[in-house]
């Protein structure tokens, strides 16, 4: 098996763990001893999201500065099994919800190093970038798709059950990282010097923009999708998971070939047109009268979805060499998981004072937003960084 795959399957193990949650997240929290409120459920995951936005630069800086990777990537999904375990075990050892979340902070601390990490290494093969963080969102769209799923039919056999299949899923990526050779930066760099290159460097605002608003659309829909699709058509966790799958599938099976188109015909038009058309279509699935159409708008949710993610990712490759990777991927997953925890807060305190409709107006036109304003930044920054891809085997 190629590097390239080894390190697709972590992203994808990573992913899967995560994703279980979202079909039976009130289920979940329930037996946890949180309320019945889509509040509860927003702060189950905000917990975990929270610590990603702390950790996630501080990981790669750390990488950077020490020249490894494969070590630290071992050490975060071993710290992430280690908490799902625990939270698991909250109601046998008596803890109460708030000490569940507090576990969710330290154990998102763990798993943002094994996701932003193997990432990252991803980012350090040859083979071109598109195609290396196609890899990567193949991985997370498969993950989620498969995550979505089974972690529905878990939540059917016992809540608890995705916890526990999440930490299995987190020990199999640490064994399998051991594997990888390490990839650091050479001799790495001083933090100062890593910090100090990235904040010169303030095109990078822009793929973390899109980032950004990408990953809320994610949040969006892990709460706010699921509870509208549970709540306005009926569905039971295992029906809310295989809905989420119709979006994740599509948007997992193209992102291979968007990144390595994107190599090709540059990063603009996948984009900001994808960003537009992505946004057009969240805001249609709420104005569905079925569901059966609203499922098939979920499809094209997907499919448009696929255009912005490779090619966001493989923008921040575009911009900065080498031996910065790590800090300005660990920045992508800062502004990520802020998207993330944005989805989560905005979804779910929107729908809670005004309803589905305003939220997702506001998850689909925030993403036509992002695109518009930024046009112009786009274009520049693919008519500068565009050139040759260098080639070469990928591992």
């Amino acid at each position: 098996m190629s590097d390239r795959s080894r390190l697709a399957l972590v992203v994808w193990s990573v992913l899967v763990s995560q994703v279980f949650l979202y079909p039976g997240l009130d289920e979940i929290v329930s037996v946890l001893g949180g309320s019945e409120s889509i509040l509860a459920g927003t702060w189950f995951l905000i917990a975990e999201f929270a610590a990603f936005v702390v950790c996630a630069v501080l990981w790669g800086i750390v990488s950077d500065s020490l020249g490894t990777r494969s070590p630290l990537i071992v050490l975060g999904a071993v710290g992430g099994a280690a908490s799902y375990l625990v939270v698991a075990s909250a109601p046998t050892l008596g803890f109460g919800f708030g000490v569940v979340l507090l576990v969710r902070v330290i154990g998102g601390a763990f798993t943002i190093g094994a996701f932003s990490l193997s990432i990252t290494m991803l980012m350090d093969l040859s083979g071109g970038h598109g195609r290396n963080m196609g890899a990567a969102g193949t991985a997370i769209g498969l993950g989620a798709a498969l995550g979505s799923v089974v972690g529905g039919q878990l939540t059917s056999v016992d809540p608890l059950a995705p916890l526990y299949g999440g930490a299995a899923l987190l020990a199999g990526a640490a064994v399998l990282a051991a594997t990888v050779p390490d990839r650091g930066s050479g001799g790495g760099l001083p933090v100062g010097t890593v910090v100090d290159r990235v904040r010169t460097r303030p095109t990078l605002l822009v793929p973390f923009a899109f980032g950004y608003i990408d990953r809320l659309t994610a949040g969006f829909f892990a709460l706010t999708g699921v509870a509208y699709f549970r709540e306005a058509f009926g569905v039971d966790a295992a029906q809310a998971g295989l809905t989420l799958a119709l979006f994740f599938v599509p948007f997992a099976v193209l992102q291979y070939p968007v990144g390595s188109l994107s190599d090709r015909i540059g990063r603009f038009v996948p984009v900001v047109v994808g960003s537009v058309l992505y946004g057009v279509t969240i805001i249609a699935v709420v104005l569905a009268p079925t569901y059966g159409i609203a499922a098939g708008l979920m499809v094209l949710v997907g499919i448009c979805g696929a255009l912005v993610s490779p090619t966001t990712m493989a923008l921040v490759t575009d911009i900065v060499p080498a031996t910065e990777r790590g800090a300005a991927m660990g920045g992508f997953n800062v502004f990520g998981s802020l998207g993330m925890l944005s989805g989560f807060i905005i979804g779910g305190t929107v729908t809670e004072l005004y309803g589905y409709l305003p939220a997702f107006v506001a998850a689909g036109g925030l993403e036509i937003a992002i695109a518009t304003v930024t046009s112009r930044a786009v274009w520049k920054i693919t008519s500068h960084e565009r050139g040759p891809v260098p080639g070469g085997g990928g591992g």
